[in-house]
């Protein structure tokens, strides 16, 4: 007899493009639940791209929490295909030296009404999409 299992999209399969009504949507459902929490937190490219670079991150972990002035904030740090947080990693330089390092975990993102500078002189810049205007 022939079995068949469901399966289960792998960790860094996980998430997906929304339609920008539907996300405009999501965010306006919740600051009208919400009006006093932080409507976002921007964390930037480098911190995020320095977690997935870790060796064998499939993903990135978001946990709600609380800074030292007791604001809420995120921490994020990367998850391995297992599924397990990367706690500790190790590498091997070119001399054949073996390091251990500790996993990336981040916070300071910005909860200001923007990023925190602004793009250099030239820099390409982007239209602001309509649906934006409801957040």
């Amino acid at each position: 007899m022939m079995q068949t299992k469901a399966l289960a999209p792998t960790l860094e399969n996980v998430g997906e493009a929304i339609p920008q009504e539907l996300g405009a949507k999501m965010i306006k459902d919740f600051q009208d639940n919400f009006p006093e929490e932080n409507a976002w937190i921007f964390v930037g490219k480098n911190i995020l791209q320095q977690i997935l670079d870790q060796p064998d991150c499939a993903g990135i972990r978001y946990y709600h929490a609380l800074n030292e002035k007791q604001e809420k904030t995120l921490v994020y740090v990367g998850v391995n295909y297992d599924g397990e947080v990367i706690a500790e990693y190790t590498s091997v330089s070119p001399e054949g030296i073996i390091t251990k390092h500790q996993g990336i975990v981040a916070d300071r993102g910005n909860r200001t009404d923007k990023p925190p500078t602004p793009p250099p002189p030239g820099a390409a810049t982007t239209t602001v999409p309509e649906w934006t205007t409801l957040l």
